[in-house]
């Protein structure tokens, strides 16, 4: 038995059913779609752990398969979420081609989560980064040139940490995690890895691409893409920097607040969730960046939960937007008289990212402050960082009461529209049930933690103590009388933009510039390579009419130019009367070098010819 689960890939049995979903009945397709996440989020709980399904790939030995404790929690929560984002997909009209590419993503991001080793890594990684960008293409219109950056944005990353698992490779000699370096190879490696991995868990500077894509394909494509590019690559970053870097801590801190205060400045209800995916990330890299036992386990158990609100979150948006056909939240206001399960599973998910005491993300999102705070574990090079943090904290409080009162609570609503359909319905409410028994039953969650049990025998989590209550209260209370002062304000600010407004046309002045010297060098090569054959061509076909042109201006040693008049264009002629003064006549031409060094001359010339082409 356990050898057989062992051979149950999880992302073939995703890819499989991406296959199917293309020629099946809608029904059965997305029903397998469903079923094959759910037998992942099994199989990652019952699989036992080691490496499995070792092969070789590209001559390397390859580990694609390895089961260990932050594998099982990211097979877990990747199905569970994925079952549930596809049954809201079906229930929101997205067509099988959809879903096939939903799926196929899914499932590149299980082989990048399930990867033994850096090689099987970065092959998921490209797959990863094809299969998201097909999924924005595919709903056209504003996807397709935000999903042409996407893509852009993407390239660039996964090249980065392509040349980061080369060098590594050069350094340690092998691709397996943990064998020959702790991570990544130190040095130059770290340094690419860190840029390349950064892309996709939008570093400050390299996030653009995150609040410019989400919000742009079909509202229920944003659920997958909320979940797993950005999760699976802080996880990943954690593969490459186990024992934490101060510099990406400060990151996760700047990620935090950067990211909260461009949600708050958002019309664009998906680019306000959008900025806090980024603002969330920030909690997981700080975690990953302080590299404790706590602070790591406080990472991965809030990149669990921010699956599962996250996803939430963009499910309740995508129904209104879904019944009203609006993204501008200050164009709606009074829906939860005409959508309350739509308004208590948005509430739900708020309570849960704002951390609200009852909650997951209260756990993990208090794990990584305790990490941080020198009062408890932390030390105090990390106390900046702590308020970084709370400052974010506070920003995420206000965002989501902004968003909850202008889409459900400000005012009477204008139309009456119907709320979630059943499939929606059970989609949310099992999302949202995740949230509420995993911020109840928290050891469950935390015993589910790489180093959770750990942590907990060490009596490092104490999420409902007194302290951590009041900061919550604390944290509530400043946040409302913050979103009191600040409404009127922040409603009256049109589209603030971000950095895109220079990198976007930065990047193209790059991009274009350099596609521009490239063509241009090459057609100058190219120019000179066809005129030196052309003439070399031309001159074995006319050696004698070639002398004539040239042997005036050959030096006398070499060959005889007396008979020539020394001017051109002259109306004189030769003796004889024949060929004009300014060209040789090939019966009197005659070479004065002897024969040797005719011989030797022309060697060379062969010879460095030769060498120029060769």
């Amino acid at each position: 038995m356990t050898e057989a689960l062992s051979l149950a890939y999880p992302p073939f049995l995703v890819f499989a059913a991406a296959l199917l979903v293309l020629v099946l009945p809608r029904t059965l397709g997305f029903g397998l779609g469903t079923l094959s996440l759910v037998a992942v989020a099994a199989l990652s709980l019952t699989v036992p752990e080691g490496a499995y399904l070792g092969t070789t790939f590209l001559g390397f030995e390859a580990s694609p398969f390895l089961v260990d404790e932050f594998t099982r929690m990211m097979g877990f929560v990747m199905g569970f979420l994925g079952a549930g984002a596809v049954l809201f997909a079906y229930s929101s009209e997205a067509s099988k081609t959809m879903a096939a590419f939903a799926l196929a993503y899914v499932a590149s991001s299980l082989g990048a989560a399930f990867a033994g080793d850096w090689l099987v890594l970065v092959f998921y990684w490209e797959v990863m980064a094809v299969t998201s960008t097909l999924l924005v293409w595919h709903y056209g219109g504003d996807a397709v040139r935000a999903g042409y950056r996407y893509a852009l944005a993407h390239g660039i990353g996964g090249s980065l940490v392509l040349f980061a698992v080369v060098w590594h490779f050069a350094d340690v000699g092998t691709f397996t995690y943990g064998e020959g370096a702790a991570g990544i190879a130190p040095g130059i490696p770290a340094l690419l890895a860190a840029l390349g991995i950064g892309v996709n868990v939008a570093f400050i500077g390299l996030h653009t691409w995150l609040p410019d894509t989400y919000p742009r394909p079909h509202f229920a494509a944003s659920v997958f893409l909320a979940a797993y590019t950005t999760k699976t690559s802080a996880y990943v970053l954690y593969r490459a920097f186990p024992e934490g870097n101060l510099f990406l801590a400060y990151m996760g801190g700047l990620m935090a607040v950067y990211g909260v205060v461009f949600a708050l400045l958002q019309h664009d209800m998906r680019a306000l969730l959008s900025y806090h995916i980024q603002a969330q990330l920030g909690y997981m890299v700080a975690g990953i960046g302080i590299g404790t036992a706590i602070a790591v386990s406080g990472a991965m158990g809030h990149l669990f939960n921010n699956v599962l609100y996250k996803s939430l979150l963009f499910m309740a948006i995508g129904v209104v937007i879904f019944r009203t056909g609006e993204n501008d939240l200050y164009e709606l206001g009074g829906l939860w008289r005409e959508m309350p399960i739509t308004a208590v599973a948005y509430a739900i998910g708020a309570f849960s990212i704002v951390a609200l005491p009852g909650f997951n993300g209260f756990i993990s999102k208090g794990m990584v402050f305790d990490a941080a705070n020198p009062t408890y574990y932390g030390s105090s090079e990390y106390l900046a960082l702590y308020w970084l943090l709370m400052i974010g904290a506070i920003g995420t409080f206000l965002s989501f009461i902004k968003l909850g009162y202008y889409t459900f609570l400000h005012g009477e609503s204008s139309i009456s529209v119907p709320d979630a359909n059943p499939g929606q319905s059970a989609a949310m409410l099992a999302v949202a049930a995740a949230c509420i028994v995993f911020g109840v039953w928290w050891q469950g969650l935390v015993e589910l933690l790489p180093f959770g049990p750990e942590v907990i025998g060490e009596g490092q989590v104490a999420p409902y103590s007194i302290g951590h209550l009041t900061d919550a209260l604390t944290l509530l209370v400043v946040s409302v009388v913050g979103f009191v002062l600040v409404r009127k304000p922040l409603s009256g600010l049109g589209d603030i933009p971000d950095m895109e407004v220079v990198l976007n046309p930065a990047t193209f002045t790059l991009g274009r510039g350099t596609m521009l010297a490239v063509t241009e060098l090459y057609r100058a090569v190219d120019a000179l390579a066809v005129s030196f054959v052309t003439t070399c061509y031309w001159v074995g076909n006319n050696p004698v009419l070639a002398v004539r042109r040239v042997g005036h201006r050959l030096p006398n040693w070499l060959i005889d130019t007396d008979g020539f008049v020394p001017r051109e264009g002259t109306a004189e002629r030769r003796p004889d009367g024949g060929t004009p003064a300014s060209e040789p006549n090939p019966s009197t031409l005659r070479l004065r070098a002897s024969i040797g060094t005719t011989v030797l001359l022309v060697t060379v010339v062969l010879t460095a010819i030769l060498w120029l082409v060769l």
